[in-house]
This record gives C-alpha cells, structure tokens and sequence, in this order.
C-alpha cells in the first residue's frame, strides 16, 4: 500500500473508530428536582449538595453521566403545579421530590415517571403509595417522622421552659399529617401540666395575628409541627417568637439555625443523601413500586444557646448533654 493511501486509510479508519465510540457511549440519564424554597435557601443548597455526592459516590457526575433540571417554587402553590408540569414535559428518568405538596402535585401530573421523595409525613394517607414495604406506583422514598415523634416536642419545651403551661400549636389546615401530629401532642401533654391550642396558619398576615394574640396570655409557648407553610414562614414564625418573649420547639434544624431555640426532627440531609441511592437504583432499572419506603433512623436535638439566653432561659445541663448541636 503507497503512503498516500495508508494515510487516509488509517485516517478514515480512525474516525470510524471515533464515532463507533461514541455511539457505544450510553447516554446521558435525566433527573429532574422539585423544590418548595427558594433557591437561595442555605438549608436546602446543602441537602442538594449531600444529594449530588451521594451520586457521585455511586459513580454519577452531574453534567457528565446525568443532567439535572432544578426547579424551584418559593413558597408558591402554583408555581410548584406548574413546575410539576415541566418536569414531567421533560421526560426525566426519575424526579427528587420533597414534601407532601410537591409530591402531589407530580403525581397529578403523572403516574408513570418514578418519583423519589424525602421529608413526606404520611404518603400512605396523602395516597401516594400503597403501603410502605410495597409502594405499588410511581413514587417511594423516606417518610419525614412518624407520629410519635411530635409527642417529644411538648416534653422538650417543659425541659426547656419550666414555666411554660400552655402552648400554641402552629398547624397548616390544609396538611392532612397536620391532624396526627396535633393527636400526638395532645395526647401527651396533660402529663406535663399544659394546655395546647391548636392555631390555623396559612399565610403571614394570620400567623402575626394568631401568634399576637396568643401571646396576650401569660406563661405561653409555641410548638411548631413540620408543614410546608410552616417551612415556608419559618422566618416569620421566629422573629415572632423572639418579639413576644415565646419559648417555642420546632420539627427541625434548619428552624433553630435560623435563631429558633429548640428543635428535634429527622436529619433531612441524611435523608437526601439516602435518595441518591434509591435514585441510582432506579437509574439501573429498578421500579419505585418494588423500593420500600423508610422510615427516618437518623434524627438530631438542636439547641439555639443564644435564642435561650435571650429569653431568659436557663438550658438544663442534662438537655445540653443529650443534644447533637448546640448553636452558641
């Protein structure tokens, strides 16, 4: 063969190989992620960011083995069934969903692309899933607390505030797990000598209100039960508790590291680090219908010295002790 002709042969060879590679490359996978908050919210910047290492660990790269298509919703209602929507129009091979709304909203929008959720409190009443050990549909994941847990909630605010005998408890309506955690707090609190009033929030001008009002009172606390709203107004919901001098617990960190005094609730950046494992699964072909959906195994006490300082609260060494962050 002449010289001439070896060299183009092996160029063209050489491109053959060059795109047979690339055809043999699988690819890229799609996953989409739904997000109540905002997008510059600290807290859920760091579940996201426990998320993508924990594809990273299984051997996915964001933008080089999957694509991922954030949105996010700010609180709004409506623009979570919209994003829901687009979601869906892109035809992801699996969505990350968190809360009980968002979820909701994916499923009206289809029940056939798989969803992985975190931070739901009851998906077998809210009838996203069958039953926990057999999903039966398009969605599974880790359930945000059981029931139980809120009874811990008025046990932590008479540690913390002695003199608390009443409480107000800050509830989204329209939340159905909203109805088993204020059960769990009312079941528990005749033992430790208080009295609970159950308060509606479903926007910031009713939360300054209820919360003004309340506080009229003598001897008053607050117990926060999980909610989007409440996640939502978080803000809003501290700074009042520190305007009117109230003591009050809520269901997770991200509230006591925001200048709330008292909380414990599941570690929800475990829970995302756990979704990218159901997530990957999927990604190799399994089905949600098949993935049980898990209980929270990992859950933390978190004290805001500060906040209690501010309020003239002395924290008992033995609560001190058994916390797993203390915010100074």
């Amino acid at each position: 063969m002449r010289r001439r002709e070896f060299i183009a042969f092996a160029g063209g060879a050489a491109a053959s190989w060059s795109l047979a590679a690339r055809a043999q490359q699988p690819a890229m996978r799609r996953i989409g992620v739904l997000e109540g908050s905002k997008e510059s919210d600290r807290e859920t910047k760091a579940r996201l960011a426990a998320f993508r290492q924990g594809l990273e660990r299984l051997g996915w790269s964001e933008d080089r083995d999957v694509r991922i298509d954030y949105r996010w919703a700010g609180g709004d209602r409506e623009l979570i069934r919209k994003y829901a929507a687009e979601l869906v129009a892109l035809k992801p091979d699996v969505i990350l969903a968190r809360g009980s709304g968002n979820v909701g909203a994916l499923q009206q929008a289809t029940r056939s692309a798989p969803i992985v959720f975190v931070g739901v409190v009851d998906p077998v009443a809210g009838g996203f899933i069958a039953n926990l050990a057999r999903p039966g549909g398009n969605a599974t994941g880790f359930t945000a607390i059981e029931y139980g847990l809120a009874g811990k909630w008025p046990e932590l605010l008479k540690q913390i505030a002695p003199s608390v005998v009443r409480a107000a408890v800050l509830r989204d309506p329209t939340q159905f797990a909203g109805g088993g955690q204020l059960g769990a707090v009312q079941a528990v609190v005749p033992f430790f000598a208080m009295e609970v009033s159950p308060v509606d929030v479903r926007n910031s001008d009713e939360i300054e209100r209820s919360i003004a009002a309340f506080s009229r009172g003598s001897n008053g606390g607050l117990i926060v039960l999980g909610s989007f709203l409440a996640d939502v107004h978080r803000e809003t919901i501290i700074a009042l508790a520190a305007r009117h001098r109230l003591p009050a617990v809520y269901p997770n960190r991200v509230f006591v590291a925001a200048g709330g005094l008292i909380s414990y609730g599941p570690d929800l950046i475990d829970q995302y680090r756990l979704a990218a494992g159901y997530v990957d699964r999927i990604l190799k072909g399994e089905k949600p219908a098949d993935l049980p959906v898990q209980n929270p195994t990992k859950f933390e006490l978190v004290i805001n010295l500060k906040t209690a300082k501010a309020l003239g609260l002395t924290v008992p060494d033995k609560l001190l002790a058994l916390a797993d962050e203390v915010i100074e």
